[in-house]
Parts: structure tokens; sequence; C-alpha cells
């Protein structure tokens, strides 16, 4: 199956379907599994907001680490072969490989737009998670913008979420952080029952 890009550029489409299955491949962690999910959905609502190509975007999304559990020590290094070796498109490849840029082995700069929302939520994505699980409710649906700003400048809370990549990827995606945190929490709660929270 083949897709336009604005551009006018004819790309292969992996449906999310296949590309579930694809990750079950390299995988087999739950949470790494519901990250991965977590990351389409916000991907696939930040598509929709462009006017861009929403399951693109979410594929893209989805198999972003496709290579943490199997190569931890490669990461971002290994996706590139990955997910060559399963028919993935240049741009898909790329995007996954740049999420990693100042985090990780990456050595490629997110420079479109949909790389710089990947790099960016990738790590919100943890943090906003983090703000659930410590309400007494474990629930998405109370979280809002006021809690992740409490949470955002405590140093010990939610570690691994790096807030310098996610002001770093505010400003690349020439958004207000707020505004990128509000639509992330957006799609977050959409999903809510299908990660568990």
């Amino acid at each position: 199956m083949k897709f336009i890009l604005k551009s006018g550029k004819e790309i292969r489409k992996m449906k999310q379907s296949e590309a579930l299955g694809v990750l079950g491949k390299y995988i087999k962690s739950p949470n790494l599994v519901k990250h991965g999910i977590t990351v389409s959905a916000v991907m696939r609502h930040f598509a929709k907001l462009e006017g861009e190509n929403e399951e693109f975007w979410a594929v893209a999304g989805l198999l972003h680490d496709i290579d943490w559990e199997m190569y931890p020590d490669e990461h971002c290094v290994k996706s590139r072969e990955i997910l060559k070796k399963e028919g993935l498109c240049d741009k898909t490849v790329r995007a996954a490989v740049s999420h990693g840029f100042d985090i990780c082995q990456s050595d490629i700069e997110p420079l479109s737009y949909m790389e710089n929302v990947l790099y960016t939520t990738d790590e919100l994505t943890g943090l906003i998670i983090a703000c659930a699980l410590v309400k007494p409710e474990r629930r998405l649906e109370t979280v809002d913008l006021d809690t992740v700003q409490r949470k955002w400048g405590k140093k010990e809370f939610a570690r691994g979420a790096n807030r310098e990549v996610i002001e770093k990827g505010a400003k690349r995606m020439n958004k207000p952080l707020d505004y990128v945190i509000e639509e992330t929490l957006t799609a977050m709660k959409s999903i809510a029952g299908e990660i568990g929270l």
C-alpha cells in the first residue's frame, strides 16, 4: 500500500495494526508496549492538529523505541537497521533515530516538525504518566496542566523525564511549552483505558 506525502513523494504505508505486529517481534515488556501506544496516540493527535497523515505519524510513534529492549546500549542505532529490515520508509526511520538526539547515541538531529514532536513528547509522556501515578486515583483524567507544572521543578520527581529536552523540543516545535503539555495530555487521555490509566 502507498500514500502521498504533502511533498508529493510516494511511500509505503504501514497501518498501525501491522506496526503493532512488528513491535511485538522486538518488544515484550508490557510497559514498553504501552509507552509505544502512548507516544503513537500523541503523534496521531499532533498530526491531526497540523493536517498531516495521522496513521503515518502514529506508526513512527509506535515504533520509535523498537531497539530499546534488545539493544539498550545501541538505542537509536539498531533501530535504523531493524526498521529498514521491516520495510519502513526513510522518513519513519529518520524520525525514530532522531528522537534520541541529545539523550542517547543518536547523532541525527530532529529537523522536521514530525521529528521534533516525537523528540519532545517521548520524554513528556513519561513525566505525565508519573504525575498520574502519584495521584490517589492513579488516573490520567485527574492530571491537568497545573499538575504537570507543579511537578516540573521537582528534580527528584520522574528523573528519567528530561525536562531540558522537553523545553528544547517545544522551542524546536515553535510552540509554547504549556500548549505542548496540554495537547499531549489531551492525546493521552483519549487512550487512558487502553494503557490502564
